[in-house]
């Protein structure tokens, strides 16, 4: 058996009642599913029962032990398996068609490669294991503490839930914390990266106001305008703020939409 290697954040999934849940999760369309991150095949094995798989697994002795699990469905061509890091591979579309994202993700790069499906025009949906913590930060409403840039880009993508918290021994090796399943549907093709941007200057101090963050990058005098055209305190806060009024100022500053590179 392959062990899990630290160097890859490596926690494998077994608890079968979360693999069914993240399974019945799963958007029922007809987009190509890509599954990021396949390890010991746990999950890949559920979805090739009513799927084809597109599989990417950076680790080279997990890619040789599943080249020998599923040996009949990489003949058959139900499963095809890449044996490369997904971000190094990864363009503007990580896949030529419309497809659908599963993943059980590293922690140290989950955030990013979310970020890259919602930027991805062929990429419709995620349905990804994070860290709770992170997860709680994605589906948080305007107001809530956890309310952050990740809150507002996943808002403005199209509609982010939490699917199910997952314990440490769900796992094999447990982690030091729980874990959630989160599921983004986009409503638009792609996020810009320039307003991911913006939100990060936002963000940057989450306990300074917004017109503070903001005039690190902004005039000041502008900001203040805008702020009274849109009925903002000068000393609201960024976790304050709601998404629709984020695109707005965004907006106003940079000229640009939200969708638009």
């Amino acid at each position: 058996m392959v062990r899990a290697k630290k160097r890859f954040g490596q926690n494998f999934l077994k608890d079968r009642t979360i693999l069914e849940q993240i399974i019945k999760a799963i958007p029922d369309d007809d987009y190509q599913l890509v599954e990021i991150g396949a390890g010991l095949g746990d999950l890949t094995k559920y979805l090739l029962v009513s799927n084809g798989v597109v599989a990417f697994e950076i680790d080279l002795d997990l890619c040789n032990y599943l080249n020998s699990k599923f040996s009949e469905e990489l003949e058959n061509g139900k499963l095809e398996l890449f044996c490369k890091d997904v971000i190094a591979v990864w363009r503007e579309e990580l896949y030529s068609e419309k497809y659908k994202i599963v993943a059980n993700l590293p922690y140290y790069i989950a955030t990013n490669i979310i970020f890259k499906a919602l930027q991805d025009r062929n990429c419709k949906s995620i349905t990804a294991m994070v860290q709770k913590e992170v997860a709680d930060k994605f589906v948080a409403k305007v107001g809530e503490k956890n309310f952050s840039m990740l809150s507002v880009v996943a808002q403005s993508a199209g509609k982010v839930v939490k699917v199910v918290d997952v314990p440490p021994t769900a796992f094999q090796p447990m982690p030091k914390v729980y874990s959630a399943v989160v599921q983004f549907r986009k409503e638009i093709e792609t996020i810009s990266h320039h307003f991911i941007s913006f939100l990060q200057i936002a963000f940057k101090q989450p306990r300074k106001t917004l017109l503070k963050n903001l005039s690190q990058h902004y005039e000041r005098d502008r900001l203040e305008t805008l702020f009274f055209k849109l009925n903002l305190n000068l000393s609201i806060r960024p976790h304050q703020v709601d998404t629709p009024i984020y695109h707005q100022i965004y907006q106003t500053l940079e000229d640009r939409e939200i969708g638009r590179e």
